[in-house]
């Protein structure tokens, strides 16, 4: 149902100018590490508040360890600002990533089901079409294969992504909420990937393709 309600948000997100002009290898390392930046805002917001949720029947079961992307955004970012650990004083998060983080850390402290909306966008993105971006950017900025400036792509705890994927979307299907609520969870589902494609448009007003 996440799937068809959202195949029109997911498809704008995917064919946005910014995303596509990265993925076509048609834009600079600063694009990228800019777009990288804008991640870190939105993986604290939801590992953030995470702990809160550990025991919590409806997000508790998707909080999985291996999932993790914080500590391996900052080690890419530090790498991308040439080995600076001080990179976190000249970051910023735009506009777009400031309303996606606080929608995230609203719905974690409200509406834990709400937060597996976008748990689940982010996380199981990142499995699937995440890959494409790591090996752009391998090619496109000669990153090490699965190295440094690409960690975050790489899920060192997850041995067998297809399995993983399988399990998890077992235990969004099992989501103990009645049929209201599930609409609700779709409905945020949609608006997690809006959010995103907002920040994705305001990258490529700040990035836009140099000839």
């Amino acid at each position: 149902m996440i799937r068809t309600a959202s195949h029109e948000q997911h498809t704008e997100a995917e064919n946005s100018t910014f995303m596509s002009d990265m993925l076509g290898g048609r834009l600079g390392v600063e694009a990228y590490t800019r777009y990288t930046e804008q991640l870190w805002y939105v993986y604290r917001a939801l590992e953030g508040t995470a702990d809160d949720l550990a025991h919590d029947p409806v997000a508790g079961p998707f909080l999985r360890p291996e999932l993790l992307r914080v500590g391996s955004l900052e080690t890419d970012l530090t790498h991308l600002h040439g080995g600076r650990t001080d990179w976190p004083a000249t970051a910023a998060a735009l506009p777009a990533t400031a309303a996606y983080a606080s929608r995230i850390t609203e719905v974690a402290r409200t509406w834990p089901a709400g937060y597996v909306a976008h748990h689940y966008t982010r996380y199981l993105g990142d499995l699937s079409g995440g890959q494409i971006i790591r090996s752009t950017a391998e090619k496109s900025w000669g990153f090490d294969r699965k190295g440094d400036g690409v960690r975050f792509y790489v899920f060192t705890g997850i041995s067998n992504p297809a399995a993983f994927k399988r399990e998890y979307r077992a235990l969004l299907d099992a989501l103990p909420v009645d049929d209201l609520e599930k609409q609700r969870v779709i409905d945020e589902c949609k608006r997690a990937f809006s959010l995103n494609t907002a920040v994705f448009r305001e990258l490529g007003e700040r990035f836009p393709l140099s000839a």
